[in-house]
Formats: structure tokens, C-alpha cells, sequence
């Protein structure tokens, strides 16, 4: 029998909408290039691979074109699947042992909650050409581990940008995360896109890790702990978000699972 491979639209209650990720829970580790080559061949924006160990699971994420340190979405994808497939009983904690230390997932109802490391930004002096990259005027950059961290004036300019990929791929970061407050009759508290060519990734739909860095900087403007985030991608996700100012942040999103195969070679 092959390995299985599951694909979980993540938060989103919905097929077809929110960040696709694909899911292998391993039964033994395997080796860096073929984790790789597996998440070259799904070419979705990360696949993830887990294998069991005494205190929760090792996880490691992948884009198609490089292994990254942390990933929000493809988290809550492996949660999803360790629950809606058995490998946990549906009241059990998520443990995930990952490069950025220890996560854990926790089922509230139809949400899934994941506990991630904080990621403040600070003011920079951005290249002159990230106007230019990015085709709209900013009202300022800051910058963390992620990239630059871009507020512009509206929604309205978020929702409607269209940048060169290639000339962002130029610049020095992963990633740039692109940000403003929410319409004053909307729901949402901010909104956001994601933008990493660097990572093989022109747009990424909804990104968990961004919100990490968004979380203490709408806490620092709007003097609130909780928020309910948008992303504006063209499949658009909602992420539900606690911070107190300290080093954690809480995410919670849901999950579908959209398919289950099998990988003919492992």
C-alpha cells in the first residue's frame, strides 16, 4: 500500500475556499529530497509531513520549492486530519514538535485553535523600488521574520493591488505581508494579503504565520486583544485571533477535507 495523502482546505468552512495544504502522516521518517519532491508534485503552497513519536508528532512544512520554519495553515490542516481520521481522539491535544519549537492545537466545537509563537515588527527603511513592486503607495513599512510588513490607507487598496511578482522576488525577505484596517461597516477588524515569490509562492491565500506579525501589530494600533482577521486573496480566508502582548498568539480557523488518495511511489 502507498502513502497516503490527504488535501485539507484550511480556514474556511467551505470546499474550494481558504489555503489548500497537503497532509502525510507518515509511518516512519523519511528523507529530506523526497518530503521535497512530494511537495514539488502536489505544488500547492505547503505540504506538510508528520510521524508519531511519544509527546505528539514531528511536523515539517514544505513549499514546492523549499522546507520553511513555521506554517500556520498546513498546521491546522494536520490537526484536522489527526482528528477526522482517527489518530487522535477528537478530545485530545495536538502536539506538533516543529522548528519553531512546540505547537498546540486544541478543538474548540468547529474551530481548531493553534498556539504560535508571537512576531512584532519593527519600522524600516524599505527599498525605494517596494512601491514600485508592490503598485500602490504605503503609509509605512516595518519588518520581521517573515519580511516586510506593508500598511497601506484601505480595504479598498489591499483588495485591489496586483504586483509584479517578478520584481518582488528581487528583494532581500521571504515574504511581504500587506495589511490595512478593515471598511468601518465590516466585520473584520483588519485585513491582509500575502505575497512570497521567493518561496515559489506569488500569493498565498491564507497564512497563518502572517498572522502572527499582524496580531501585535493591530493590538499596538487598535488597543484590543481579540480580532476577527480577513485575507483578501481571491479564495479568502477568516482567522479568529487572541493576543495579550505577550509571546503567543492564538489562531483559530476551520478545516475541509477535500480529498484522500494515495501515492503510488514512496
Amino acid at each position: 500500500m502507498g502513502q497516503i495523502i490527504t488535501q485539507v482546505d484550511a480556514f474556511t468552512d467551505k470546499p474550494f475556499a481558504g489555503n489548500p495544504a497537503a497532509v502525510c502522516v507518515l509511518p516512519a521518517p523519511k528523507d529530506t529530497d523526497w518530503m521535497q519532491q512530494v511537495a514539488q508534485e502536489m505544488n500547492l503552497s505547503e505540504t506538510a509531513f508528520l510521524v508519531k513519536q511519544e509527546d505528539g508528532f514531528n511536523l515539517r512544512w514544505f513549499t514546492p520549492a523549499v522546507e520553511v520554519p513555521l506554517c500556520g495553515h498546513a498546521t491546522l490542516a494536520s490537526a484536522h486530519v489527526l482528528w477526522s481520521q482517527g489518530h487522535l481522539a477528537s478530545d485530545e491535544v495536538a502536539r506538533f514538535h516543529t522548528k519553531s519549537g512546540l505547537l498546540i492545537a486544541k478543538r474548540q466545537n468547529e474551530w481548531i485553535e493553534l498556539n504560535f509563537p508571537a512576531n512584532r515588527s519593527q519600522v524600516t527603511i524599505a527599498p525605494p523600488e517596494l512601491s514600485t513592486a508592490l503598485g500602490v503607495n504605503y503609509q509605512a513599512v516595518y519588518q520581521n521574520s517573515l519580511g516586510y510588513l506593508v500598511e497601506v490607507e484601505s480595504e479598498d487598496v489591499v483588495r485591489q493591488m496586483q504586483p509584479n511578482f517578478q520584481l518582488l522576488k528581487t528583494f532581500p525577505v521571504d515574504g511581504v505581508i500587506v495589511t490595512s484596517k478593515a471598511h468601518p461597516s465590516s466585520e473584520f477588524d483588519f485585513v491582509s494579503r500575502f505575497f512570497a515569490p521567493a518561496l515559489g509562492i506569488d500569493e498565498d491565500p491564507v497564512t497563518g504565520a502572517a498572522h502572527c506579525c499582524l496580531a501585535p501589530f493591530w493590538r499596538d494600533r487598535l488597543g484590543k486583544n481579540t480580532f476577527l482577521a480577513y485575507q483578501a486573496s481571491h479564495r479568502g480566508g477568516v482567522v479568529k485571533l487572541y493576543y495579550d502582548g505577550g509571546d503567543r498568539v492564538l489562531l483559530s480557523g476551520q478545516a475541509v477535507t477535500i480529498l484522500k488518495g494515495e501515492l503510488i511511489s514512496d
